[in-house]
């Protein structure tokens, strides 16, 4: 209460620096908690497929492994549950939903995992094909409560009769497995191509028994791939393997194509850790500062306590009490804070973060903090000062002397290093995404959308929406493809003219004759697919630039060679023509080779708009769409939103970077506010004999700002190769990246030099000003 500034700025930082550590502590405790909550969790594993050793393992499989391998490991394998994500139609009364998070699994999925049921016995729940589990929240939206629901009888995709069996808890956000509904995979298992092996479409879990091994196991899987895939292996030029992925790391494995579970990233949780670490540690800085220049003012208290018989430690342990009971307060206003920032943080995250209050971690972590940081930020002011003479403190002959000068200068290069490299990294990032965002695709995505084909109504239907579409004055042109830029483009074997037996891993995309209309692409040598060629349909293909160049060919040269697919084709196709290079994949892969085939494999609808009235465009697509397929709802996306979805992660470090690097900045600006305060309070009488002598305001300001900006113009220029260096590193993830720019770095300077001069300067200013009677009256 006597120094309610210093106080202010103590709690105010610690208590910025507690909360932001206390929302990265419940990140990374949710991440690394992620499917720790099942009970035979440990002898859990997914099963990949290796195909190429340059790529990360695919988690796709076909139907015909899981009992292959229950039959073929008896000992080892004890539980294999399949498992298909998928999207449908479901439908009651005269309600109907299109749900994304339907899950089509084996009947003893939820004995292999502990998602625990409301309603319902886990042994027999999917016993029935035509049974289904709901979730809490689902069962609430469709009969307004889980008992309500129980016996209910729903349709999937109009053909499917499902009466509800089960109601489970909702799925929690450390799974990274997220369903709404799930239906017994019998249902499905007669589909055309589910007993092919070929044919890779879902997941696949097994439950290892006691006494086997992940290494016993996978040592068997090269004699078991032969045994089933050995004929398609040498048909199709490919060699696949088998791997398994224990439950527990499923969450950070590569990010294989298309995985639709729920991914984290290791690189996130450290560069977050770091950050907490770092604003705990500028606060703490200037805890150690402001307490360490309040020395003289507390020099005659410890000589006195001294003379009154208190020894050393006594005083230690007097001022380090002092450091924790102000972090304490700094925690209890923290966890106030928190909960009020939760929402937002839970926003920015992009899921709800799991908080139990009842969890014994987060308390010890708080006590953690407090401790180690009370500790951190109280031991060098105790150590100090309890080392003053007590003659000299009682005569008022105490000197901070130059070594605490110097300490204190270092502690805020310290923290002003931290700033400016958060500054930078946030600048770097901001411009790498401008820079992707702004790059030439090689496509046209402008006043175009994209709807996903997920329906049988509107895939029987889709070439009548495509003719009614193309008939409309309003619409450019429409193309039914098996993935949009940034989409679907599996990864086949190809053998090709002149390759004699190589197989070739290249990009297949499957899409009529107004693919290249539609996107916009340029053809650089031949031609387009063309109706007026009628052999089009079953024996050409188009390539892009890249796949011609790693063939060993120009784009004239590419064209009338062959090529075929060796999964999909029994006969060679002719190029009949180049399309210049587009991004069809992530900036962060590099280009790569592309087959287009006019072949069936239809997934999306893209329908590229003329310019002017997209509302009424949009409308009449709806209407069509509507036409077709009447049940199910109209969605759709815009090409150029993909953007957002591909590169979701970078974004959200940039806002969160962002954040985080304003409040450092803030904290160490406090920290330089009560030092500015301290040296214009300690130097007041010279200032006064200074502006009698003549010196104006400004002369004032100068003195005042120069001593103070020193260390913070030392901070910057360490930063700067410390910047260099670490996001250097963070673009190399990026195929296409930007160069660093030096005015990056000179903005980053640049703008903590100016903040840390405000900051300075508005009690030099004051300083300044001040009428020099006032302070030469005492003398």
């Amino acid at each position: 209460m006597k120094n309610k500034i210093f106080s202010f700025i103590n709690i105010t930082g610690l208590t910025i620096g507690i909360t932001v550590c206390m929302m990265i502590f419940l990140f990374i405790m949710n991440e690394f908690s992620v499917d720790k909550f099942h009970k035979n969790g440990d002898q859990i594993y997914r099963v990949m497929r290796e195909y190429d050793k340059s790529k990360p393992a695919v988690p796709y499989l076909s139907g015909p492994y899981g009992p292959a391998l229950l039959n073929d490991f008896p000992g080892q394998i004890k539980k294999a549950v399949r498992v298909e994500i998928e999207n449908g139609l479901i439908s009651f009364g005269n309600k109907a939903f299109n749900e994304k998070r339907l899950f089509e699994t084996d009947g003893n999925f939820f004995t292999l995992f502990s998602f625990p049921l409301l309603i319902g016995n886990p042994e027999n729940v999917l016993n029935n094909p035509g049974s289904v589990v709901l979730t809490e929240n689902t069962a609430k939206k469709y009969f307004g409560s889980p008992e309500n629901a129980m016996n209910k009888t729903i349709d999937l995709n109009k053909t499917i009769h499902l009466k509800v069996t089960g109601v489970s808890k909702d799925v929690p956000s450390n799974s990274h497995l997220n369903f709404d509904l799930v239906v017994p995979l019998s249902n499905f298992t007669h589909d055309n191509g589910f007993d092919v092996w070929i044919n890779n479409r879902l997941f696949t879990y097994v439950l290892l028994d006691n006494g086997a091994s992940k290494e016993s196991v996978e040592k068997q899987f090269p004699s078991f791939m032969e045994k089933y895939m050995g004929k398609d292996m040498i048909n199709f030029g490919f060699h696949f393997n088998l791997k398994l992925t224990a439950l527990k790391d499923i969450y950070f494995e590569p990010l294989s194509d298309f995985d639709k579970v729920k991914h984290g990233d290791k690189k996130v949780v450290y560069i977050f850790l770091s950050i907490a670490i770092l604003i705990l540690l500028i606060a703490c800085i200037n805890f150690m500062n402001l307490s360490t220049i309040r020395a003289v003012e507390r020099s005659k208290e410890v000589g006195l306590r001294k003379v009154m018989g208190a020894l050393r430690n006594n005083l230690i342990w007097q001022f380090i009490g002092e450091s924790i009971l102000l972090t304490f307060i700094s925690c209890a206003l923290s966890i106030g804070l928190l909960l009020i920032l939760m929402p937002y943080y839970d926003h920015l995250l992009g899921y709800q973060l799991i908080v139990s209050w009842n969890s014994w971690p987060i308390y010890l972590f708080l006590a953690g903090v407090i401790i180690i940081a009370g500790f951190l930020a109280g031991s060098y002011p105790a150590f100090f000062l309890s080392a003053f003479s007590p003659i000299q403190a009682l005569k008022g002959k105490l000197r901070l002397g130059k070594g605490g000068s110097f300490f204190r200068q270092s502690l805020v290069i310290l923290q002003f290093s931290i700033s400016v490299f958060l500054i930078i990294g946030t600048l770097i990032i901001i411009v790498q995404m401008k820079y992707i965002k702004s790059k030439n695709p090689g496509y046209d995505e402008t006043q175009t959308i994209v709807i996903p084909i997920d329906n049988d109504d509107f895939y029987n239907h889709m070439n009548m929406f495509k003719t009614e579409l193309q008939n409309q004055p309003n619409i450019n042109s429409v193309s039914m493809m098996s993935g949009e830029p940034g989409g679907f483009f599996d990864l086949q074997g190809f053998k090709a003219e002149g390759k004699n037996d190589e197989t070739l891993k290249f990009r297949s995309e499957y899409a009529d004759f107004e693919f290249v209309k539609t996107l916009g692409l340029k053809i650089i040598a031949g031609r387009d697919f063309s109706p007026s060629f009628p052999t089009d349909t079953a024996q050409s293909v188009l390539i892009n630039h890249t796949a011609a160049s790693l063939l060993g060919w120009t784009p004239a040269q590419a064209i009338g060679k062959w090529i075929r697919n060796t999964i999909r084709d029994s006969l060679n196709r002719r190029i009949v023509g180049v399309v210049e290079d587009f991004d069809f994949l992530s900036l962060k892969e590099k280009m790569d080779a592309l087959v287009i085939s006019p072949s069936e494999d239809k997934r999306v609808a893209v329908v590229n708009m003329r310019p002017g009235n997209i509302t009424g465009s949009i409308k009449l697509i709806r209407d069509e769409y509507n036409r077709v397929a009447p049940v199910y709802p109209f969605e759709f996306n815009f090409q150029d939103q993909k953007f957002d979805e591909l590169y979701k992660t970078d974004l959200r470090q940039q806002t969160i970077l962002f954040v985080f690097a304003g409040l450092a900045i803030f904290i160490a600006c406090l920290g330089l506010f009560g030092l500015a305060s301290f040296t214009a309070a300690k130097r007041t009488k010279e200032i006064g004999v200074r502006k009698v002598l003549g010196s104006s305001t400004g002369n004032i300001v100068v003195l005042l700002s120069k001593d103070l900006l020193k260390p913070v113009l030392i901070a910057t220029c360490i930063a700067i190769p410390i910047g260099y260096t670490a996001m250097n590193n963070w673009l190399n993830n990026f195929a296409y990246r930007t160069p660093l720019y030096w005015w990056i770095f000179v903005t980053a300077a640049c703008t903590t030099i100016l903040i840390a001069l405000f900051t300075v300067s508005f009690k030099a200013v004051q300083a300044g000003l001040a009428n020099p009677t006032d302070s030469l009256r005492s003398e």
